[in-house]
């Protein structure tokens, strides 16, 4: 509660935006009376009305597309949060090691991270997703390892930066291991620039899944993510225009905030760094 009243206004209002979101799309889709996966064949393209109960509308076999849109935000979510946590493991151990080693250790990792930037990702990618099929564990690992990297040199630069603080060396002058160092003293130092970090890269991670279930290579039917939903909304844009306005506004309004909070908690991560010296 403290660290929350310190932030400052517009990562709090983010934060109570997304947080709100997050137990809609949670607890929505138990809430509706609508199943996002069953038709109402009296509704077929129905559009937004209180009267009817459809609020958004329907899609051109009748499902709900506030339903809908709130359990394709609850699987988006899900797979961009998951694979954020595997991308921050992933960023911070080995940027964490890179940089804390240093020597040819930290040169043959920056240079994988370089070789890894240069390779078309979403490319390899899609060929996986197509030649494996359609797989959630499959795509948190597609999704994690590709939005570690950017981490990755941030918390190699950070970690190079206190190899030298007074306390790793006197750390390492008292006979504490390679592990320990990193164990005590840098990782609890990374972790808040990982955290915010974070916010900068779930939206990343969620505009990945939206990209690949846009062009069908989320997850399976009947499930639908954002991007699966704005895919099936292009295609009924003449017909039942909400079917794709609707999803569009809570994906552009998530990665919008997402992005807001990330900057301002950069910032205030800044001041708190020059307050500290």
């Amino acid at each position: 509660m403290h660290y929350f009243r310190s932030f400052p206004t517009s990562v709090r209002v983010c934060l109570i935006f997304l947080l709100v979101l997050a137990l809609c799309c949670v607890l929505g889709p138990w809430l509706i009376r609508f199943d996002p996966h069953r038709p109402d064949w009296n509704f077929l393209s129905a559009a937004p009305s209180f009267l009817s109960g459809h609020w958004f509308g329907t899609d051109a076999i009748g499902r709900d597309i506030l339903a809908r849109t709130l359990a394709g935000g609850r699987l988006s979510l899900t797979i961009g949060v998951l694979s954020s946590i595997l991308a921050l493991a992933l960023g911070v151990s080995i940027g964490a090691i890179a940089g804390y080693a240093g020597g040819w250790v930290e040169r043959v990792i920056v240079r994988l991270l370089d070789v890894m930037s240069a390779l078309p990702f979403l490319l390899i990618v899609i060929l996986l997703l197509s030649l494996f099929g359609r797989s959630m564990f499959l795509l948190l690992a597609a999704i994690g390892a590709y939005v570690w990297i950017d981490l990755a040199r941030v918390m190699r630069s950070e970690a190079a930066r206190l190899r030298e603080a007074p306390f790793v060396l006197a750390s390492i002058a008292a006979g504490a291991r390679f592990d320990q160092v990193l164990r005590w003293h840098l990782l609890p130092n990374l972790m808040p620039i990982a955290w915010v970090y974070l916010g900068l890269i779930l939206p990343q991670a969620i505009l990945v899944e939206s990209f690949l279930g846009f062009l069908g290579l989320s997850v399976d039917e009947p499930s639908a993510s954002w991007g699966s939903l704005l895919y099936e909304g292009a295609q009924e844009m003449d017909s039942a225009p909400w079917s794709l306005i609707f999803p569009a506004v809570f994906l552009v309004a998530t990665l919008a905030s997402f992005q807001f909070l990330g900057d301002g908690l950069r910032d205030w991560l800044d001041v708190r760094k020059d307050d500290s010296r």
